[in-house]
C-alpha cells in the first residue's frame, strides 16, 4: 500500500451544480484518512478541473456531480486529460460520485472512469478503492 500522505486527491465539482455538501464530506473524510486533498469548489469548467489536475500533480481525480450533466461533463474531462498527456487510470485515477443512474455509471466506467460511487456509498469503500488502485498508477509502479 502507498503511504496515504503521498497521495494527492483533487475533488472537483463540474458544471452549474451548486450543491457541494457530499463533495465536502468526502474531501474531509479523505483528508482525515491521511490523503492530501485539494477541493476546487463549485461550478468548475472541465478545462479548469484538468488544469488543476496538471498544476497540482494529483494522483486521484474525484468528480462529484449532481446536476444530471454527467454524460457530457465527465467524458469531456476524460478527453481533456488525454489531450494533456495524462492517461486515465495509468497516470491519474479517475473516480466519480453523485446522482448518476446505474446505466450511465456503467457507460462512464466503459469510457474510463475507474469507479462510480452513488449516494450512500460508504466512505470506507472509497478509501479502500483508492488504497487498492493508486499503487497501480504508473508513477507509483516506477518508484
Amino acid at each position: 500500500m502507498v503511504e496515504r500522505s503521498k497521495v494527492r486527491v483533487l475533488v472537483a465539482k463540474p458544471g452549474l451544480d451548486g450543491h457541494d455538501r457530499g463533495a465536502k464530506v468526502v474531501a474531509r473524510a479523505l483528508r482525515d484518512a491521511g490523503f492530501e486533498v485539494i477541493y476546487t469548489g463549485i461550478r468548475q469548467t472541465p478545462e479548469q478541473i484538468v488544469e488543476s489536475v496538471v498544476q497540482e500533480d494529483v494522483d486521484v481525480l474525484g468528480i462529484s456531480i449532481l446536476s444530471g450533466a454527467h454524460m457530457v461533463l465527465i467524458p469531456k474531462i476524460l478527453k481533456l486529460l488525454e489531450e494533456r498527456g495524462l492517461r486515465v487510470n495509468e497516470d491519474v485515477l479517475v473516480i466519480a460520485g453523485g446522482i448518476i443512474p446505474p446505466d450511465d455509471a456503467e457507460q462512464l466506467e466503459k469510457m474510463g472512469v475507474a469507479k462510480v460511487f452513488g449516494p450512500g456509498s460508504p466512505i470506507e469503500g472509497i478509501i479502500a478503492f483508492i488504497d487498492e488502485n493508486v499503487p497501480k498508477l504508473k508513477k507509483f509502479r516506477e518508484s
